[in-house]
């Protein structure tokens, strides 16, 4: 299964301050928390966790269907991103957000670069009709 990348996120903030704690970090060289607030953690969370009931209730695999649940994690995402002043997510959060959605999509039964052709789009793409991030 698919590792959120909030959980990856949140590993590397625990991971800093157990460095802190025990010294083996200098604080000047800590930035975990800055880069990914409580917040930003949450709200990405609560926003995957979603869309994987979104895509886990998915019947039939109608393309518009399958499209609907993309757009509505994105523009969920679109929003968390804006509510952190458009900086919750740089090139690599970015990055894995999308592998997250493609994965996931694919775990359940999904074929994504087919249903990206049949759009005339690459499976890297499925995401940018609605991506602001």
């Amino acid at each position: 299964m698919a590792i959120r990348p909030s959980a990856r996120w949140r590993a590397r903030v625990d991971e800093e301050a157990a460095e802190l704690a025990a010294g083996t970090r200098a604080l000047s060289d800590a930035f975990m928390s800055e880069l990914f607030p409580e917040s930003l953690l949450a709200a990405t969370d609560r926003a995957l966790h979603a869309f994987e009931s979104d895509v886990a209730k998915l019947r039939d695999q109608d393309d518009e269907q399958v499209f609907e649940v993309i757009k509505r994690v994105v523009l969920a995402l679109n929003g968390i991103n804006e509510d952190h002043d458009g900086a919750g997510y740089e090139t690599e959060e970015r990055e894995e957000l999308c592998l997250y959605i493609d994965q996931t999509l694919a775990e359940h039964g999904i074929d994504v670069l087919t249903l990206a052709a049949r759009r005339g789009i690459s499976r890297t793409e499925i995401t940018d009709d609605w991506r602001d991030w």
